[in-house]
């Protein structure tokens, strides 16, 4: 049979799906089929005669002259990948089919875009890597790490930004950096520029810091892309992933990825945020906020573990207030409930940062003090305690007049457990109480 005329065979190769290329030893183009420009972006001969280095992705530059030296010592690669990038910018994943040669001392190879498949393969990594990270009970911080992750291996960047809307103030937060130094005039005006479109969009201004920027297009020198965090409730924020100028620039699809990861996240945040909600439920008082008793044991026996290996002391306050009933019984159960929620702060004012106070229920709260050395330094926080109860309250309903009755209770003095020591805190309160006076009642005055 005679041999297929190269014409015959030029018409058959531009029909392919693939695209046909031969290298020389330098890795410069010296064929490339029709197919070539749907894959790259390029006709074959704005390609012929360069090196292929000139259009391959620059993180793949290291793993791509791998390949090359093992293709040229006889080994083929039938299923290597690497990244180019096409004539307007967009990154195109390829999977090459390559052997090398030896009469001809050229490579050839064929050329698949697998884009769509790799971009699908990204999505399906970002939904599992999202919902796990979503799946670890603690603060956001984790999940904005692992998101980091995520936009790093889809995307790569020299700097990822968590950008969020304060719910009141609509001040722009940001509470995950991957770069860690504060942010410059120029960075700040950068990403008011990023978060125009996504945004800003809502409101005329963009506030950020201290000060007051407003959104302008983004321009090639900001590098970089933004995509909002929505919720049904509205925007939460955004994400941003920033190049330094000169470096490549993003492309559409790394916008869409960009975009479609931040959906995710929107939805991971929803359900952290709630579950956050219902675990702050299961261990806060509705009413003050301060811990249930539940999260109180636990924080007690955290301390007495600690202060039995550190040979230390802590004291335990218990206190109700007098005559709390009638309150409830003349003003109502809101005057009550305001009147709760006063002590639970003045409460706070009296004690460290560092120190516990909690409602157990009904008019009793329970002050754990750790690393309280002398007794006189703890019955001088009680002290503290029972004159800041003991000021008015002046509430919608009246101004009332209420003590408190406290009792005691040191570690190791009085107990080595809770248990122990919280029965000898509520003896000793109700001890308190049996000597109060006859004129500790409630009572409207001014």
């Amino acid at each position: 049979m005679d041999r297929l005329p190269d014409l015959a065979l030029g018409n058959v190769t531009d029909l392919l799906l693939d695209a046909i290329c031969i290298v020389d030893t330098q890795g410069n183009f010296l064929y490339i089929s029709a197919a070539g420009e749907r894959i790259f972006g390029y006709r074959p001969e704005e390609m012929i005669g360069r090196n292929m280095f000139n259009f391959i992705h620059p993180g793949d530059h290291d793993r791509t002259r791998n390949a090359v030296t093992e293709i040229m010592a006889g080994q083929p690669k039938p299923h290597f990948e690497n990244r180019y990038v096409r004539k307007d910018g967009s990154t195109v994943h390829i999977m090459w089919s390559a052997r090398w040669s030896e009469p001809h001392q050229f490579r050839i190879a064929v050329a698949r875009d697998i884009t769509q498949r790799k971009l699908a393969e990204s999505r399906q990594a970002a939904i599992y890597a999202i919902a796990d990270a979503a799946n670890i009970l603690g603060d956001l911080d984790r999940l904005f790490k692992r998101i980091h992750q995520v936009v790093d291996d889809l995307l790569g960047a020299s700097d990822f930004i968590v950008a969020v809307c304060h719910p009141e103030t609509g001040r722009l937060e940001f509470p995950y950096r991957a770069r860690p130094e504060p942010l410059s005039p120029e960075s700040q005006a950068r990403i008011s520029r990023l978060l125009a479109e996504p945004v800003i969009r809502r409101s005329e201004s963009l506030l950020l810091g201290a000060g007051e920027l407003r959104g302008t297009a983004a321009g090639p020198e900001d590098n970089g892309l933004a995509a909002p965090i929505k919720s049904p409730e509205g925007t939460l924020g955004a994400l941003l992933v920033l190049r330094p100028a000169g470096q490549l620039p993003f492309g559409e699809q790394d916008r869409e990825l960009l975009q479609f990861v931040a959906a995710q996240l929107a939805t991971a945040m929803e359900r952290k945020h709630m579950l956050l909600r219902l675990e702050h439920m299961a261990r806060f008082d509705p009413l003050t906020d301060l811990p249930n008793r539940a999260l109180f044991m636990d924080r007690l026996q955290t301390a007495l573990k600690r202060a039995h290996r550190e040979q230390g002391r802590l004291a335990l306050l218990y206190l109700d207030l007098d005559k709390f009933k009638q309150v409830n019984d003349h003003y109502g159960h809101l005057a009550g409930d305001r009147l709760l929620q006063e002590v639970a702060g003045r409460l706070l004012g009296c004690v460290r940062e560092s120190d516990t106070v909690a409602r157990l229920g009904g008019d009793e709260f329970v002050v754990l003090l750790e690393d309280m050395a002398p007794p006189a330094a703890v019955e001088q926080v009680a002290d503290k305690i029972r004159r800041a109860l003991a000021a008015p309250y002046r509430l919608p309903e009246a101004v009332l007049h209420i003590r408190p009755s406290l009792g005691v209770a040191l570690y190791p003095d009085h107990g080595g457990t809770g248990q122990e020591l919280m029965a000898h805190a509520d003896d000793a309160m109700y001890r308190a109480k049996k000597g109060a006076t006859a004129n500790n009642r409630p009572a409207a005055g001014s």
